[in-house]
């Protein structure tokens, strides 16, 4: 069970630099709030000298993205654009004395975010829309580019390494095969620059897919940090206002007509996917009743008087209607 620090906790619960920068001159934005994560960065940069003089940020995710984000803030202020654009992920996740290998991604989001705002700044355009290879994770909208970059950043050597510094293959296992692909690729042309052994890279084939599919993807044993007033920062300005789910459990090409038990069925089964992704954040939802089309559910964990939590109902709700094919009413109960 993963211990966070000190540092982590201080920077989720106490986030620095969290919120709009008005008079900003780079900015990067990276993720998407359908896809679970979400930033944006603004610096704002003395144009004689390059250095970076202001930082905030505005975040959508877990603890450990919240944190990732204002740590970030905190180790570019008064460094130059050149010296912020050494720095790597890794970094990051130093700065806050580590955080757990399935929540890498959030500090890979960092960094990402901080290559698109300094090509802001530049009158560059930051590839970060599946231009640099075609998407491999459309639930986490994960595109060629950004795994391999990731493998070569961390030195990555299995796809379950790739999902916890990326996401892709979180979701469901559709894009397995994509993943290993990238992997064996990246990993051999390593392997012939010498970064990594030639014993260690990894070949399609090494891993049978269906091993992976009795574990959460992407989650972990890492517990969250105590839930006492979860910290959520705003991030309208990034997209429009939906669910963190969204995208996770793909919908039926044509629901048919379902009898009333069927559909009960359907309502807990369509939740039980959706669990382990709110619990590896420390929070959970159960089913609790289905009176006609009102469904009624339980939050408990972290995502008990969580500012986010209207969110979260919001997120189960598109879900359950896009399963059923029906218009549905979710309301949360103790």
């Amino acid at each position: 069970m993963w211990d966070y620090s000190d540092k982590v906790k201080d920077y989720f619960f106490n986030p620095k630099n969290a919120g709009l920068l008005a008079d900003a001159n780079a900015v990067g934005e990276v993720g998407a709030i359908a896809c679970g994560d979400a930033l944006k960065l603004m610096l704002k940069v003395d144009p004689e000298s390059d250095v970076i003089t202001e930082a905030r940020f505005q975040t959508f995710g877990c603890g450990s993205a919240i944190a990732s984000s204002s740590a970030l803030t905190e180790i570019v202020i008064g460094k130059t654009l050149d010296e912020a654009l050494a720095l790597t992920n890794q970094d990051i996740a130093d700065f806050l004395g580590g955080l757990p290998p399935e929540k890498m991604h959030c500090s890979v989001m960092g960094y990402e975010a901080l290559q698109a705002a300094v090509a802001h700044y530049r009158g560059e355009t930051w590839e970060d829309d599946h231009e640099e290879g075609a998407l491999v994770c459309k639930c986490f909208g994960v595109d060629e580019g950004m795994i391999e970059r990731a493998v070569r950043a961390n030195k990555l050597t299995t796809p379950e390494q790739v999902t916890f510094y990326t996401k892709a293959g979180g979701g469901c296992l559709t894009c397995f095969e994509s993943i290993e692909e990238v992997l064996a690729r990246v990993n051999a042309d390593m392997a012939e620059q010498g970064v990594i052994a030639a014993g260690a890279a990894y070949r399609v084939g090494s891993i049978d897919p269906r091993s992976l599919k009795g574990k959460p993807r992407g989650a972990g044993p890492a517990t969250k940090p105590a839930a006492a007033a979860p910290v959520s920062v705003p991030l309208s300005a990034l997209a429009p206002r939906q669910s963190p789910l969204a995208g996770l459990v793909p919908p039926p090409a044509s629901p048919a007509p379902l009898t009333a038990v069927q559909r009960i069925k359907l309502i807990d089964r369509a939740i039980e996917e959706l669990r382990p992704f709110l619990q590896q954040d420390g929070g959970d939802c159960e089913l609790v009743d289905v009176d006609g089309n009102t469904i009624s559910v339980r939050l408990s964990g972290a995502c008990v008087g969580c500012q986010m939590a209207s969110v979260t109902i919001s997120g189960v709700q598109q879900r359950l209607m896009e399963k059923l094919g029906l218009p549905l009413r979710v309301v949360p109960v103790k």
